[in-house]
């Protein structure tokens, strides 16, 4: 089903929308979009990427772009975000990394990514103690979660390939934030094993060995594929982990502020209703319970 903008209407997928199910004592996840991410216990917070500038389509196209430092205090004001212990980034596009350093400047994370992401980070001013950069397989302990950073595939149909190669200084092009090194994020609590899986693509294996109960499934540009590539990366990033859950991701119009509700992209950059009907029967094959989530909202992925 189309709106009159030829944009896929969210209406024939209200079943699948997050529920609240917040109780005490459970891990809380706030999503913000995209592959943006905040995840808490009673102790620790971590987020990926963070990104809630989102500028507008016509700026991201023709104009310089930057991010905007009082979003970020909004969204740290809104979420109540007492401590926050690392951000990292699922890769180094600016929709995911653009906001990253600003949010370690106004909490004092680390940031935690790829070269690239460290040179972003160094071109809004974090000091190198404030910087991490991770290898695949490499493991880092926050609190009670451990997470271990796995090297993955972006998308097919990167507009933006490379790497950063020296600091990033905003305001700057769009293609100055090249990809770098893309991750699948293994979050390890206590309570459960989430897997962050921003980019709709993976490498045949890398999730041998692994186990989650949750995937956050990264579904941008997935819509433009063919249900075999599609099938393939449902069994080898989901089924490889023996998911029980899947919350899709990346597939809202991150040219739309957070001020208003999230919506599929438009049909020409994406085909959000044909990525749904291609695995909707993938989930139901293998009794995977699919969850799309809300802007803001506090919700327990494992729960």
């Amino acid at each position: 089903m189309r709106t009159p903008l030829g944009r896929p209407d969210l209406a024939p997928y209200h079943a699948y929308q997050q529920r609240a199910d917040v109780t005490p004592g459970g891990l809380t996840a706030h999503f913000l979009g995209t592959s943006s991410l905040l995840l808490s216990d009673d102790t620790t917070s971590l987020l990926c990427d963070g990104f809630v500038t989102r500028p507008g389509l016509l700026r991201v196209a023709l104009g310089r772009i930057a991010p905007d430092p009082g979003l970020v205090r909004a969204a740290i004001e809104r979420l109540n975000v007492r401590t926050l212990n690392a951000v990292f980034c699922a890769h180094s596009h600016y929709d995911h990394a653009l906001d990253a350093p600003v949010w370690c400047l106004q909490t004092g994370a680390e940031l935690v990514g790829s070269e690239s992401t460290a040179n972003i980070g160094r071109g809004l001013g974090l000091a190198e103690s404030s910087l991490r950069v991770v290898g695949d397989g490499d493991t880092l302990e926050y609190g009670q979660f451990t997470l271990t950073f796995l090297d993955s595939v972006h998308s097919p149909g990167d507009r933006y390939p490379g790497i950063v190669t020296r600091p990033l200084v905003p305001p700057a092009r769009t293609r100055a934030w090249k990809t770098g090194t893309a991750y699948s994020v293994l979050i390890e609590h206590p309570l459960g094993r989430i897997l962050m899986h921003a980019s709709a693509n993976h490498r045949p294996g890398m999730l041998d060995g692994r186990r989650a109960e949750v995937v956050y499934l990264g579904i941008g540009g997935l819509g433009r594929q063919s249900p075999e590539f599609v099938r393939r990366y449902w069994d080898d990033v989901v089924g490889a982990v023996d998911a029980r859950r899947v919350v899709l991701v990346h597939w809202d119009d991150f040219f739309t502020g957070l001020d208003r509700p999230l919506r599929p992209l438009p049909h020409f950059a994406d085909r959000f209703d044909a990525t749904m009907k291609m695995l909707l029967p993938l989930a139901q094959r293998d009794n995977v319970d699919v969850v799309l989530p809300l802007a803001w909202a506090a919700a327990q992925p494992l729960a």
